[in-house]
């Protein structure tokens, strides 16, 4: 098994201004699995290939446990990795594909033959070991290029969205096979992904990048209660945090005629430098009611109510400052507004989360 330590690892691609990956500093632990999220072009994929051997670590350096992997060759790091794209070889056979890895190794044919039926087994993809990748659905393919890796028993996984090609439903099943398999097998495994409810449903870790920088990296539960910073906080969750930056008083934010109370602290970290009589404050759709026009909601005309059955997603705006902000409030379906209608929403007591209305650091 191994742990894998990025040590202010950065990747500068020839006649761009700015890393694509810039400075990573993050310890994966032995049989962890550590998921790499973000925006497109944040720099998770290149932080993959840095770990593959597949791009340059043009400063810093890479650990496998305590070997220096910085400047070895893909095949001399002992891992294992999975595309998007599947990358089988399409004139061999589900079992010749999976063996292929084992027979340039030159490994007996008795013990390529073990390997390969335990992993098909695990798969459940016994039944498919004669066919070709043509006769295969995508999430079959997917299921062939994980036995591949699994049969090499690495020391590290690696998977580059390997879930983008499948349809919604499948995405879904797939995820929690992977996610079983890597509990079964204790190896260490390193994700990436765009798709935020991915991360959160599938990493012990999960690792939030923005333009080649580490934001955050701790368990789903803790980005999605305590994010560092207003990026984190609007990139985990779906529906979307409502993050605003508004009027600052000693009472607290104020949006319109509703003023969420921050404590003294808050304000006064909200105060200093540069923040300019203003903070930001950001509230989850599920942390937010609708109440009556009494109550000191906020008032919100509806836009647009996404009915999902047990519950809905309201969309609308709200005049605030003497401009027009638009938000998004989870309710029941029991308490589902109609298309125009005047709604008056409140949070949650002391579930909304304070920014620096400058720098987006949590206070």
């Amino acid at each position: 098994m191994a742990t894998v330590t990025y040590a202010k690892a950065s990747r500068i691609y020839p006649g761009t201004d700015r890393p694509a990956v810039d400075q990573l500093d993050l310890q994966i632990n032995d049989g962890e699995f550590l998921v790499l999220v973000g925006p497109s072009g944040c720099g998770k994929s290149t932080s993959l290939r840095m770990l593959a051997g597949l791009e340059d670590v043009d400063q810093g350096a890479i650990y496998i446990n305590d070997k220096d992997v910085t400047n070895l060759p893909p095949k001399s790091r002992d891992i294992a990795m999975v595309f998007q794209n599947y990358a089988l070889y399409p004139h061999m056979t589900v079992y010749e594909n999976m063996a292929f890895a084992l027979k340039l190794r030159k490994t007996p044919k008795s013990e390529i033959d073990v390997r390969v039926k335990k992993a098909a087994q695990m798969l459940q993809l016994e039944e498919y070991l004669g066919r070709k990748p043509k006769a295969l659905s995508g999430g079959q393919r997917q299921r062939v290029a994980m036995g591949r890796a699994i049969v090499r028993e690495p020391q590290v996984f690696l998977m580059d969205e390997p879930l983008s090609n499948l349809d919604a439903k499948l995405r879904v099943q797939t995820r929690s096979q992977i996610a079983t398999l890597q509990s079964q097998l204790g190896i260490t495994t390193v994700y990436v992904t765009h798709d935020q409810v991915e991360a959160m449903t599938m990493g012990h870790r999960v690792a939030v990048l923005l333009d080649g920088v580490l934001q955050q990296c701790d368990t789903p539960r803790a980005l999605y209660d305590r994010p560092s910073n207003v990026f984190v906080a609007g990139f985990i969750g779906s529906p979307a945090m409502n993050i605003k930056t508004v009027q600052l008083t000693d009472a607290g934010a104020v949006f319109g005629q509703m003023v969420l109370p921050l404590t003294r602290e808050q304000i006064a970290a909200a105060q200093a430098e540069g923040g300019n009589g203003q903070v930001t404050v950001g509230f989850r759709p599920e942390d937010s009611d609708l109440v009556g026009a009494s109550e000191g909601g906020m008032p919100i005309v509806v836009d647009l109510v996404e009915d999902l059955g047990a519950n809905a997603n309201v969309y609308g705006h709200a005049a605030i400052n003497g401009g027009e902000e638009r938000f998004v409030v989870s309710t029941t379906r029991q308490a589902m507004p109609s298309l125009g209608d005047t709604v008056f929403v409140k949070p949650v007591v002391g579930s909304h989360h304070a920014f620096h209305a400058a720098s987006g650091v949590r206070i």
